[in-house]
């Protein structure tokens, strides 16, 4: 046996692993039905957390026989139950897994069982159809290519408590954006699912209030419905309050908190009714404290920036609450140091938080500060804030980054903070490098940005002007993008304020007469009122 070469070996390795696993999937082709019912049984055995026997049944082809033997109708409803539930283990292997079982079209398979009279057999059928929708590899449009299909799910709502809870599931991951949130709101979505939010079954209750937060998720439509409908003689926006109380789990506490801040946002709840200011938003700040788990202070941050953006009382209340503004700078303190010794595992989850809480954290302080000049002293106050922020400016997540930007823009509209933090901090020299070559979004909060720091007053203006700004900003003048073509002949309108003759002839240069015309004659009122201002700021020499 010494003598065996290398490759051979590890072919016989590799076929006795698929050898141990082919005898069960030889047992689906038997002709006794007995003998088929019981192989698929052993295999439902064998595979219960068990990734690599997964893996080599699907390699050995047992999926297009388990789909075959499901949608057979003289297979016994037992038998197609247990192969929904064989695919359903297989389902919660890797993200591959999930892609084989899509490529031999399981979906369409699962869908019509969905017909059967037999509810076992739905129920197993909707819990596979919750395991591959809920995995990121699996397009949600899979959902709706079929409208009756949304119908038939509103139906089976009233089955079981099963039924409710996978089906609820299922809408709320596959329910991304408007298009989405329309379709189910045409199916009576917010009728079928509000009495679900009173079930016995915490599971149940849990997976509605999600739905909620997705379908009223920046949806005016669906907010202002929901603050009408009641269950049982309360009122949803009532209901939401009482899952928000301290006693209750922190998932739900949370979920609520996201249906009344959509509620808020779209206008269907006043931003001074009580159930915001005494209740909604300080919940959200409980959840940015130190005390939670990271991805709940992710959550809580995230939803509260949200809440306060538009609001200058939530803003100022929200600022006082709990001492976030010094809470939120613990953010920036992952991974630590210590947990680098004693926890490899918590040092791993760590990190791949520790981008998501310094988003967050961008996130609610440029919210905070966005409208008042104290809070923004504040926030610049708390410890090297500026540093962090120019330190975000260059990360390698752009979500990081973009926040970044976005907080740096919230604090450049105070006029104290651009004489002095911005200078000794050198801010533009990394928000130059920022504009060079980002994506659009981050281009237009950049140079939004570079529009305040290009006011008189401001120090930056000098070592800004020879940086290339001017060459910079003129090329956006010709974007696509309608505010990027705002933002640009807005700075060079800054920058020709009382600028001497030098600069007003270099903008001219850059931007030519054909360019200015073109500016001229846009279609959008504030490209021509912003090139009416740079035209009288270049022409007038008076003070």
């Amino acid at each position: 046996m010494a003598c065996v070469l290398e490759a051979p070996l590890r072919m016989s390795v590799l076929s006795e692993v698929t050898a141990s696993s082919r005898h069960y999937v030889d047992r689906l082709f038997d002709l006794d039905p007995q003998k088929v019912l019981q192989g698929v049984i052993d295999m439902k055995n064998a595979v219960i957390g068990n990734n690599k026997q997964k893996a080599n049944l699907i390699v050995l082809g047992a999926v297009p026989r388990l789909l075959y033997l499901l949608q057979q109708e003289t297979s016994s409803t037992e038998l197609r139950t247990e192969c929904a539930v064989v695919l359903g283990s297989l389902a919660m292997g890797t993200e591959n897994n999930v892609k084989s079982l899509l490529d031999c079209h399981i979906i369409p398979a699962l869908l019509q069982g969905l017909l059967s009279p037999d509810l076992k057999f739905i129920e197993a059928c909707l819990r596979c159809l919750r395991t591959i929708f809920i995995s990121p590899v699996t397009p949600e449009d899979l959902l709706y290519t079929d409208a009756t299909v949304i119908s038939h799910l509103m139906a089976l709502l009233s089955r079981s408590r099963y039924t409710q809870e996978y089906i609820c599931q299922i809408f709320s991951h596959c329910c991304k954006g408007p298009d989405h949130q329309t379709i189910l709101f045409n199916h009576g979505a917010v009728q079928n699912i509000a009495h679900l939010l009173v079930s016995t079954s915490y599971k149940v209750r849990m997976q509605a209030l999600k739905c909620f937060s997705v379908l009223a998720f920046e949806n005016p439509q669906v907010s202002m419905t929901l603050v009408n409908v009641s269950v049982d003689g309360e009122l949803l926006p009532q209901i939401f309050v009482k899952m928000l109380q301290r006693d209750k789990p922190i998932e739900m506490q949370l979920t609520s908190a996201k249906c009344l801040t959509s509620m808020c946002r779209a206008g269907a709840i006043r931003t001074d009714d009580p159930c915001i200011v005494l209740k909604t938003l300080p919940c959200l700040v409980r959840m940015c404290s130190k005390d939670r788990l990271l991805e709940e202070r992710v959550e809580g941050a995230e939803t509260l920036a949200y809440l306060i953006e538009t609001d200058v009382e939530l803003q100022r209340m929200a600022s006082i609450t709990d001492h976030l503004i010094v809470m939120l700078a613990d953010y920036f303190k992952y991974p630590s140091s210590v947990s680098a010794i004693t926890d490899i595992k918590r040092l791993d989850h760590d990190l791949k938080h520790a981008h998501e809480l310094r988003q967050a954290a961008f996130k609610l302080y440029a919210s905070l500060g966005a409208n008042d000049e104290d809070i923004r002293k504040k926030i610049i106050e708390t410890e090297n804030m500026m540093d962090r922020i120019v330190n975000g400016l260059s990360e390698s997540s752009l979500k990081v980054r973009l926040a970044a930007v976005r907080c740096l823009h919230s604090l450049s509209r105070s006029v104290q903070q651009l004489r002095t933090s911005f200078q000794d901090h050198a801010v533009w020299k990394p928000l130059m490098k920022v504009l060079q070559n980002a994506p659009n979004e981050i281009l237009v909060v950049a140079s939004s940005t570079l529009c305040n720091l290009l006011l008189e007053f401001s120090p930056s203006k000098e070592p800004i002007l020879e940086s290339g700004a001017i060459e910079l900003l003129c090329s956006l003048t010709q974007s696509e993008n309608l505010a990027l073509r705002v933002n640009g002949i807005w700075a060079l309108m800054n920058m020709a304020f009382q600028a001497e003759q030098k600069i007003k002839s270099d903008i001219l240069r850059g931007l030519s007469t054909e360019q200015l015309f073109q500016l001229l004659s846009d279609s959008d009122v504030n490209v021509l009122m912003k090139t009416l201002g740079l035209l009288r700021n270049l022409l007038s020499t008076r003070p």
